[in-house]
């Protein structure tokens, strides 16, 4: 918290001060889902710091999760001379040669949201939640409502994504004692697709009673799985990051509570990370943007903040 502490600080002097550099600072956060809704409190934070500090930034990325096309844009960014990149490293080595290029021409990468955190590369530093922590986080809120040797329905809404692996590997960890049965489900990121893949999977084994999430498509796809098609029945649904649906669904007591990782502090927090580089040479920090546990008791008032793009 000190650290991000003395970087806010740091932007309120730079809101004060920005036409004293010279040159227009041009930065780029890349994303391989770039029309995912989870995606707008991002854009909303880069929005905000790129005026605080009198910057100019973009979003971009593609919208399938096409890491190598992802990755083409780092190079092609590279190449128009942009500043400072942040992207999205959900593959462990897709990134690591344009990695590498941009450090050799003085173009500071990092990562946001999704770090690559498994292999080595030339990133240098990484806004966002620290995913195995978040995990273990998730396991110990939830284990007090998990019968022991229970089966649990544990849904990715894409396959191989390091960061809902992490998240993953830390709810096992916390839930090791309980002695539980794990079935695990791809749902894919369209909704109306993945409502009918948890729907298929509970209606195929009613042993299964808790249904836990690890992203916020599948998150939200859970609880309206429940919602739509076994209302009357006792399930126990928890899950990650926030959309309106989500809290709505955490207010009716159908999803017992998400993990926000704090979208809006990572698009903010990549700007200042990036043009604190380019303006006085400081090294990037890693940050990470906390997990915050979201009950029906805070929904309301996050409900809020959402409606504007800051949660």
């Amino acid at each position: 918290m000190r650290i991000i502490a003395c970087i806010l600080a740091t932007v309120a002097f730079q809101a004060n001060h920005a036409h004293a550099s010279t040159g227009s600072v041009r930065v780029l956060l890349l994303t391989p889902f770039v029309e995912y809704a989870f995606f707008d409190p991002v854009k909303k934070g880069m929005q905000d710091a790129a005026q605080a500090m009198g910057v100019n930034a973009t979003f971009d990325g593609t919208k399938d999760g096409n890491v190598k096309a992802l990755a083409n844009k780092v190079k092609q960014a590279i190449d128009e001379g942009y500043d400072g990149i942040a992207v999205n490293m959900i593959d462990p080595v897709a990134f690591d040669e344009v990695a590498a290029e941009a450090a050799r021409k003085g173009v500071p990468v990092i990562a946001f949201n999704v770090d690559d955190s498994r292999t080595p590369n030339a990133r240098l530093a990484a806004v966002g939640q620290n995913m195995l922590a978040a995990g273990r986080k998730f396991g110990r809120q939830v284990a007090p409502s998990i019968a022991q040797g229970g089966h649990i329905l544990l849904t990715m809404h894409d396959p191989n994504i390091s960061a809902l692996e992490d998240r993953a590997q830390g709810i096992r960890d916390e839930l090791q004692s309980r002695n539980v049965r794990w079935t695990e489900l791809i749902t894919s990121t369209d909704r109306e697709e993945a409502v009918k893949r948890i729907r298929a999977a509970l209606q195929a084994d009613p042993a299964i009673k808790t249904i836990l999430s690890t992203g916020s498509a599948d998150t939200e796809a859970a609880g309206l799985a429940i919602e739509r098609y076994f209302s009357k029945r006792d399930y126990v649904a928890a899950g990650f990051d926030l959309s309106p649906d989500i809290l709505r669904l955490i207010q009716a007591g159908i999803i017992r509570f998400s993990i926000d990782q704090q979208p809006y502090a990572q698009g903010y927090l990549s700007v200042v990370n990036l043009v604190l580089q380019k303006r006085y040479g400081l090294a990037p920090s890693n940050i990470d943007t906390g997990a915050g546990i979201i009950t029906a008791e805070e929904a309301p008032r996050v409900l809020k903040l959402s409606e504007q793009d800051l949660r």
